[in-house]
């Protein structure tokens, strides 16, 4: 870990991860200013600094109900924890995506996660392919999510999903099966089993993979918390593959994010007489995704780069750097380190771009600081 969050501090991340129904981007901005502690003070002070009068709204309703030793207790219990920006396993990078979106507002970063089971939050997050599709999906459409989720955990790759009936409950069942990893994103708070007749596959991917929620414990699964959710399972995946949809449904959501997030998007065709695969050659014919038929593919999508290849390593994508971090990058020498002057003039950038663009990189570990001077990792 970075560092070890004290007690109060997990406390005051804790509050604010229930007092405001998520996401809360107002909330957010006022933890970035003045750290968790001072924060959940302020909230519970009914006081923000000038600016930050939306808090205030956005918190009226849960702000003097303060049960964070409680949920804290219950996530122990359950074998769950409270992963907060100030740990080590945050997935700051690919969450980044979220905030920088046109759709910040609505769909800005998690404040913080709560997490059940033994992988590292970041690295299943940054390793990952979401795989969802139909609640009522067809015999075809299970076949095929099963061969995808089988063939992704043969190449180390996590499936991510939802954890529902159909397409996302037998994807993460081929990935267990096969004695890959798997994370499966909740709408609901980490204690609940939702689906009910998914409690044994719930408890099983808690076992060996990841099971993620934002919500507090005993948070109740409710039709705007699947949507919601559906933008972390977008944001935390290297590419979505939307296997079985019909014309209006909750993979479509997800896909709608994966686009908006820059996710590639792949879509598996099925029968023209299908009702089941109607939303997938809608998005192939609108050229909004990708056709995928098998593992191959779908790698091909989620790793562009042929580093998706067997036996790839943990490869950090530069496709997600701002114009500037991509010159600052490109400035940088394949070996040895350089000063902040030199890669200014090599990219053509001022000192002050450089060094706010080398700042942000350090943190997504595209760039090393070694004693004053920057290199590659």
């Amino acid at each position: 870990m970075s560092h070890h969050l004290d007690d109060a501090e997990r406390r005051a991340w804790a509050y604010l991860a229930r007092v405001a129904e998520p996401p809360c981007a107002a909330l957010e901005a006022l933890c970035d200013l003045l750290g968790p502690a001072e924060a959940a003070a302020a909230v519970r002070a009914r006081s923000v600094p000038a600016g930050h009068q939306l808090v205030l709204e956005a918190t009226g309703a849960r702000a003097d109900i303060d049960t964070s030793a409680e949920d804290l207790e219950i996530a122990e219990r359950t074998g769950a924890r409270l992963v907060t920006r100030d740990d080590a396993e945050w997935p700051g990078w690919p969450l980044m995506s979220l905030s920088q979106s046109d759709t910040a507002a609505r769909g800005g970063e998690p404040l913080a996660l709560w997490v059940r089971g033994p992988r590292r939050l970041d690295e299943l997050a940054t390793t990952g392919v979401a795989l969802v599709g139909s609640r009522a999906a067809s015999g075809y459409g299970e076949q095929v999510a099963s061969s995808l989720a089988s063939g992704l955990a043969a190449e180390n790759w996590t499936v991510t999903s939802g954890g529902a009936y159909g397409i996302d409950g037998v994807a993460h069942r081929a990935a267990l099966a096969s004695g890959g990893s798997t994370m499966a994103v909740m709408a609901c708070g980490i204690d609940r089993d939702y689906p009910a007749g998914h409690a044994r596959l719930l408890a099983e991917i808690a076992d060996r993979g990841l099971v993620v929620s934002e919500y507090p414990p005993g948070t109740t699964a409710a039709k705007h918390r699947f949507l919601t959710r559906n933008r972390l399972v977008a944001a935390m995946s290297d590419a979505v593959v939307v296997v079985e949809a019909g014309r209006r449904s909750g993979a479509a959501n997800t896909a709608a994010w994966a686009r908006k997030l820059g996710r590639p998007l792949g879509a598996v065709p099925g029968p023209v007489t299908s009702a089941t695969s109607i939303g997938c050659h809608q998005m192939i014919a609108d050229d909004l995704a990708v056709l995928v038929i098998d593992t191959r593919s779908v790698i091909a999508l989620a790793a562009p780069d042929g580093t998706g290849d067997i036996g790839r390593g943990r490869t950090r994508s530069t496709d997600r750097l701002t114009a500037d971090e991509q010159r600052v990058h490109d400035a940088l020498p394949g070996r040895g380190s350089v000063t902040i002057e030199e890669i200014a003039f090599s990219a053509g950038l001022d000192i002050s771009a450089v060094r706010s663009a080398l700042a942000r990189m350090d943190v997504t570990g595209h760039v090393v600081n070694d004693a004053g001077m920057w290199r590659l990792p």
